[in-house]
């Protein structure tokens, strides 16, 4: 069985952790328990992505908008995580020192994720996609 739930958030830093609820909710309702591997892998997930889109997510300076993130879990316990935003600039990993406080948030996400990418939506934005696999019975 496939499920999917997507809502969308204001481009504020509270979100994010309304973004991390809303998700983890959705798969435990779905199934998954807390402890389950891949609800805390997709959890982490959407939390970077979410973060990024609430920092670089806009088309203007100062502007909020909304920031809109998609879960679907799939029959073999899977989860695939869309995160979209208005922001043109194609995400990358980039080199992080050891004393920086930021920049990792890709780096997690590739370390997690089976696969991860970047859709365009034209003029309307992005979206970041990642795929979390089911943990190996």
């Amino acid at each position: 069985m496939l499920r999917r739930n997507a809502f969308r958030l204001p481009r504020h830093p509270a979100s994010v952790g309304l973004a991390r609820r809303r998700v983890r909710d959705h798969l435990r309702d779905w199934g998954h328990s807390t402890d389950d591997p891949a609800l805390v892998d997709v959890v982490l997930i959407v939390s970077e992505l979410a973060t990024n889109a609430v920092r670089h997510g806009s088309l203007h300076e100062g502007h909020e908008g909304e920031f809109e993130v998609a879960v679907t879990a799939l029959a073999d316990g899977s989860c695939f995580v869309e995160v979209s935003d208005e922001g043109l600039v194609v995400p990358r990993p980039r080199p992080v020192s050891v004393g920086e406080e930021t920049g990792r948030g890709l780096h997690l996400v590739e370390g997690v994720a089976v696969a991860w990418g970047v859709w365009s939506r034209g003029r309307y934005g992005k979206t970041v996609w990642a795929l979390v696999a089911s943990p190996a019975p």
